[in-house]
């Protein structure tokens, strides 16, 4: 009888290692990151974006050796230096990146409510947002001004307070619109829901001037050349707490939080900077 209890016993304190293994045994071949978030997401990085926001991301119709199908459009595929920053990211963490395309303002709600995992879509920190999620450092440094059209009574502004008269527009729900709170006397129109339609009012002639982040400028310049780009000296420029973009993360991940920083670590500004240049060269006209 004794020697059947102690084999119970034995077994029983074999199950329960066998059962804690399960829970935190981490594969041989996984990254550091995986180890650090391997209880958080389990085997995928769902990455939410736009994916209609060029350079930073867009939709392409064939697949390429490095943009990601979009989950929920069927034949359809991510690009963009967003894209390529969520490859590094998920790379680094040893998990399957998928990308889900989502309306601006739908963002934050998705990552709360858990169908994504991470938002990297050229998102800013603000406190307002900052309420609601947690944000990574940056992986992208901005800096805000005016764009205008070749030949605008505008163009040669110094500061945001010249362009009274002026009808600027912004995009829904982010600081483009926010901003134009400090520029005084002019018209602040109902903004649009995203930049490839503020563009499209600017060159329509609908609006007078629209705000940008400057480091995308070049690319928006590219497709049109009649776009003049206005920035500002300090202190004639917008007042802003952060212009940098960042990754925006569950308030419950901290470990996902650790581990992205981690990951952003890995890339610094030269490589950075040859992704940004790639997204510019193959943005669609």
């Amino acid at each position: 009888m004794r020697r059947i209890v102690s084999l119970l016993l034995a077994l029983a304190v074999m199950l329960g290692l066998a059962a804690c293994g399960a829970a935190t045994a981490v594969p041989a071949t996984a990254t550091p990151g995986a180890a650090a978030i391997q209880t958080e997401i389990s085997g995928q990085f769902r990455v939410g974006m736009e994916c209609a926001y060029a350079p930073n991301n867009w939709q392409e119709a064939a697949a390429t050796d490095t943009n990601v199908p979009i989950e929920n459009v069927p034949g359809a595929y991510a690009q963009g230096y967003d894209v390529q920053i969520a490859r590094a990211v998920a790379d680094y963490l040893g998990y399957e990146l998928i990308v889900v395309k989502l309306s601006w303002e739908g963002l934050i709600e998705a990552l709360n409510q858990g169908r994504i995992d991470a938002i990297i879509a050229g998102m800013m920190s603000t406190a307002e947002r900052r309420q609601a999620i947690n944000f990574s450092d940056p992986y992208q440094n901005g800096e805000y001004g005016i764009m205008v059209m070749s030949g605008s009574p505008y163009e040669n502004a110094k500061s945001i307070h010249d362009f009274s008269g002026a009808s600027v527009l912004g995009q829904k729900d982010t600081m483009y619109d926010e901003v134009i709170g400090q520029m005084d006397g002019v018209n602040h129109l109902p903004p649009v829901s995203s930049v490839p339609d503020m563009l499209s009012r600017l060159e329509e002639g609908t609006c007078d001037a629209v705000v940008v982040d400057v480091i995308s400028t070049q690319a928006y310049l590219k497709v049109n050349p009649n776009f003049v780009v206005i920035s500002f000296a300090a202190g004639s420029g917008f007042v802003m707490e952060d212009s940098s973009a960042r990754i925006g993360l569950r308030k419950s991940d901290t470990r996902l939080l650790a581990a992205v920083n981690d990951a952003l670590d890995t890339l610094d500004d030269t490589a950075r900077g040859t992704l940004w240049s790639t997204a510019i060269d193959n943005q669609p006209a």
